[in-house]
């Protein structure tokens, strides 16, 4: 075990996404030497996604696990560090702030935040293990490979109904599978819904498991909470739009948030607490894409450096 006790990091960043390993790039090019506390999987949502075709620079796409692997040889030839632990507890009442892991615990002149959100489950059969093969949670990166296909969206909500209206560029048709016999969402994005030749909806209904062939999504079926009755739909993806849940457990009462637990940052991913910056999807509940998460966390690596030229003894 290292021991870090007497030794103050100039950057401590908590997370490993896109957002995380940007912050890591930029504020290791300015020999910050910064630490990124990865948690137990490297690479956050983008980590799991099978293939990324919407990140600049790659016309023919790249997987999702590769371009994390590049963010972080990046990040590391510049001097950064990187240690697969988690953060058990954090005290940003004073500066340095004292940060514990499972196996340490460190001093950091500036934080930024990076641990994301996570998209809610339906915690059914077959979802989990069919997540990237045709089980999605973000139609604008995945609607693309479903061109001319039958898709279901899980929702009722106005993410839901953006995403399903989304997908009809691509897909053949679009069936919105709701638990309830009336939307969550807007007005406006219901006329749009309804008016859409592609859509259909399925009221009162859950999806109770995901079925595969070939290794791929064939088939949910569909259950009726009003009859109880189970049927299958044939179907080619599903998309789950049920919610996020940001990954801000830890920040509780040290720095301020909105109502659904986002950490709020300005303009320069500056929170409430001097020299503490948030990036990506823990300060982000509306774009949720790898490149905003990483400019985010450019930003942010920025601003570290700026705090700690404007804060240097």
């Amino acid at each position: 075990m290292t021991d870090t006790n007497e030794k103050i990091i100039k950057t401590l960043i908590i997370g490993s996404g896109p957002a995380g390993l940007a912050a890591a790039l930029y504020t290791a090019r300015a020999n910050l030497e910064p630490l990124i506390l990865s948690g137990m999987e490297l690479g956050g949502q983008v980590s799991v996604t099978h293939i990324v075709e919407n990140y600049p620079g790659f016309p023919e796409g790249i997987g999702g696990p590769e371009l994390v692997e590049n963010f972080q040889k990046q990040a590391e030839r510049f001097g950064a560090r990187l240690e697969f632990d988690s953060v058990t507890e954090i005290d940003f009442s004073s500066r340095p702030f004292r940060v514990k892991t499972w196996s340490n615990e460190y001093l950091a002149e500036t934080l930024i935040l990076s641990t994301g959100a996570t998209p809610r489950h339906l915690n059914i059969p077959g979802e989990t293990e069919l997540t990237g093969r045709g089980v999605s949670y973000c139609a604008t990166c995945d609607g693309h490979f479903f061109q001319g296909k039958d898709v279901i969206v899980v929702g009722g909500g106005d993410s839901a109904l953006e995403e399903g209206l989304f997908l009809t560029r691509y897909v053949n048709s679009v069936k919105i599978i709701h638990r309830r016999n009336e939307l969550r969402a807007g007005a406006i994005l219901q006329k749009r819904a309804f008016d859409n030749p592609k859509v259909e909806f399925v009221w009162d209904s859950t999806v109770a498991e995901v079925k595969e062939a070939n290794g791929i999504v064939s088939a949910v079926t569909l259950k009726n909470l009003k009859t109880g009755t189970e049927t299958e739909l044939k179907i080619d993806g599903v998309f789950i739009f049920i919610g996020h849940d940001p990954n801000t457990q830890l920040y509780q009462g040290q720095v301020d948030m909105d109502a659904e637990g986002y950490v709020i940052a300005d303009r320069f991913m500056q929170t409430s607490v001097p020299g503490v910056f948030a990036a990506g999807e823990v300060a982000d509940s509306h774009f949720r894409q790898v490149i905003t998460s990483a400019g985010m966390g450019a930003a942010a690596g920025m601003q570290a450096i700026h705090f700690l030229e404007e804060h240097s003894a």
